[in-house]
Order: C-alpha cells, then structure tokens, then sequence
C-alpha cells in the first residue's frame, strides 16, 4: 500500500555514500526532509534533477530542510555519481528497492523506476507527493510546500 499524503512516514535504514547504514528517525520527526526517488544515476534526467537540488540546495537548508536522493544503484555508483557533480546532499542506495515498495513509488513507462518526491513536514507527516517525469518541476513544488510549512508554523 503506498504512503499518502497526511500519513506519518514510517522509520526506514539504507546504505549513504560512505557504505553505512541511514536511520531515517536520525532526521525524520526533527525537521523538514525533502526524499526524491529517481531512476538512475548518471542518466540525463537525473542528472539535472540532482544539479538542480545542489543549486537549490541553500534554499531548502534555509528553509530547514535536508534533501535525500534514492535510486537503486549501488553505494559505489552513488559515490561516483555524488563527487562528479558536487552533491552536497544524502544519497541512499536501494539496491533491493525495499524503500520504493514502503513509499509506493510506481514505475514511470512500465518497466522504469518512477521520479517520485516527498516533502516530510518536522512532525514526519507527508505534506507533499508529487509524480513527474519532468525532473524541474519536482524542486519548485518541493520549495512551495515547504515555505507552506514554514508559514504555518
């Protein structure tokens, strides 16, 4: 069953950059989380999504957030994809795509892994899912509800 929105996010453990283990509760439940899935390191799409969360990245922390990437490649793959575009963000490696079934994230064209983002309010409640191939549109909406937040608090 996928996750919706206003449903608490359960507690979740992946493998980072540096091969150990992400306890989401280390960050979910204390401050706002921005959690993108997308399909695969290195692609063209993905790519410009990802440089699009570095540049954008001053904003979210301004706004009290952190930003996790998830994809299905490997911890070596994300080590590559991390240092040669300079992202400053978590990346989490879900080889066993364990974490795109808890979330529900569908695939995109049938066979692909879908490009789905979360915004994760500092209560851990899901304020935002948003579902789009196009890779720009998901940080402006990201920004949106989280300056929502923000403003409501």
């Amino acid at each position: 069953m996928a996750l919706e929105i206003g449903d608490k996010l359960p507690n979740f453990v992946a493998l980072d950059t540096n091969g150990e283990s992400f306890e989401s509760e280390q960050i979910i439940g204390k401050q706002p989380v921005v959690i993108y899935f997308y399909p695969k390191d290195n692609t063209p799409g993905c790519t410009a999504q990802a440089c699009s969360f570095r540049d954008n990245y001053q904003i979210f922390k301004d706004l009290g957030a952190e930003v996790i990437g998830i994809s299905a490649d490997s911890v070596t793959s994300h080590v590559k994809f991390k240092s040669k575009f300079k992202l400053p963000f978590i990346l989490l490696s879900d080889t066993d795509k364990k974490l795109r079934k808890l979330f529900g994230v569908p695939n995109s064209f049938i066979f692909l892994p879908g490009r789905q983002t979360y915004v994760i309010d500092q209560n851990g409640i899901i304020r935002l899912i948003f579902n789009s191939v196009s890779s720009s549109i998901h940080i402006e909406k990201a920004i949106q509800v989280l300056k929502n937040i923000n403003q409501s608090n």
